[in-house]
């Protein structure tokens, strides 16, 4: 079976390619029922590129949304929901020229070899982060119906190379600023520092990597089907299904294995007749499933491949040493454009195993 389908209850199909002539979505199994347009969609694609053109590629893609079925009067109808966005401003030029020289950091040559040299090698074709704009399309729907039961999540940027951002913010600060920078960042001191960081590796052909956090809001206990199926684990799959993405971690994640038990345990406490631990190291999820509390991950994400300082690689071809130069319009970091396909990853999961729970029936209002 091909890798392009992901989910159980809610299964999110993705198609398409960088360079091809549309990205696209079918998202199978959303109750019937929920109030849906593609004003809903387009507000959520429209986070994706950041209002800065210092920091972002010169690729700059409209991605009108057009739904071309499983919504009827303005709701839902339980059908499967089929979402497109053209590709109209890929420019393949550059990459007729170095088709036989892999890129370092990208999946050239490995997809070379698996597909006998059919794919599509335009922008890195099927394996582009051109391709997460369908994860934020189904993640569009996965968010609206998860509000309709009070799952709110958000992800916002930590950490661009060495910058890192310190200062704790509340969570109603983090909802309302972190799309108020350009990277994607809360705490808008930092904000700066880290576009300046982007700005300074761009001048010297070169690019920056950094980290992304998760919050998800109201999650009730329980949810997961463990032990292949815990809630971690899906959702560390659906993250580590976007490109750019090498590391996941939840709650304390690395730094756990630091921790002595009596330090790392989230002890438990009575509040208002509901359980609650007074922190939160597990991340939410304890033995793969959530646990009541916050669900926190954090992902890696590396320094963009595509850098126009000259790198090592080899001429296909000719089965020869080579360097390359890789030309076109890049993104210095990607992390800015991964914040919403993050947020989207998480919230398609979670949506999933609700309706896997029961938690969220087939329909969600009868009719009348």
């Amino acid at each position: 079976m091909a890798g392009n389908s992901i989910g159980k209850e809610f299964v999110v199909t993705s198609f398409g390619e960088s360079h091809g002539k549309n990205v696209g979505v079918i998202v199978d199994g959303c109750p019937a029922g929920l109030p849906l347009s593609e004003k809903d969609i387009q507000a959520e694609l429209d986070r994706r590129i950041p209002p800065q053109p210092k920091i972002v590629s010169a690729r700059i893609e409209k991605d009108t949304v057009e739904i071309l079925s499983g919504v009827f009067n303005g709701f839902t109808t339980g059908a499967p929901i089929a979402m497109t966005v053209a590709n109209k401003e890929a420019d393949s030029s550059d990459y007729e020229a170095i088709k036989d020289l892999p890129r370092p950091g990208h999946a050239d040559y490995a997809a070379r070899v698996k597909y006998g040299g059919f794919n599509d090698y335009r922008g890195g074709g099927r394996l582009s982060g051109r391709v997460t704009v369908a994860l934020i399309m189904a993640g569009a729907v996965a968010k609206k119906l998860l509000n309709q039961f009070g799952i709110d999540v958000l992800a916002y940027t930590i950490a661009i190379g060495k910058v890192k951002m310190s200062r704790t913010l509340s969570l109603e600060e983090i909802r309302k600023r972190r799309y108020a920078t350009a990277v994607r960042c809360p705490d808008v001191a930092c904000a700066e520092a880290m576009e300046n960081a982007i700005i300074a590796a761009r001048k010297e052909d070169d690019s920056l990597g950094g980290v992304i956090e998760i919050t998800a809001l109201g999650v009730p206990a329980g949810l997961g089907e463990p032990l292949f199926d815990a809630l971690n684990a899906d959702i560390a799959k659906m993250l580590f299904a976007v490109p750019a993405v090498k590391g996941v971690e939840f709650g304390a994640g690395f730094k756990a294995a630091e921790l002595k038990g009596s330090e790392n345990n989230d002890a438990f406490q009575m509040r208002n007749g509901k359980v609650v631990a007074l922190t939160n190291n597990a991340g939410g999820i304890l033995g793969g499933l959530s646990s009541g509390m916050p669900l926190i991950a954090r992902i890696a994400v590396k320094p963009t491949p595509s850098i126009a300082k000259k790198q090592q690689t080899v001429n296909l071809a000719r089965m020869k040493d080579a360097a390359i130069e890789v030309k076109g319009r890049h993104d210095p970091c990607v992390v800015p454009k991964a914040v919403p396909v993050a947020e989207s990853a998480v919230a398609i999961t979670l949506a999933d195993h609700m309706i896997r729970a029961g938690l969220i029936p087939k329909v969600l209002k009868e009719q009348k």
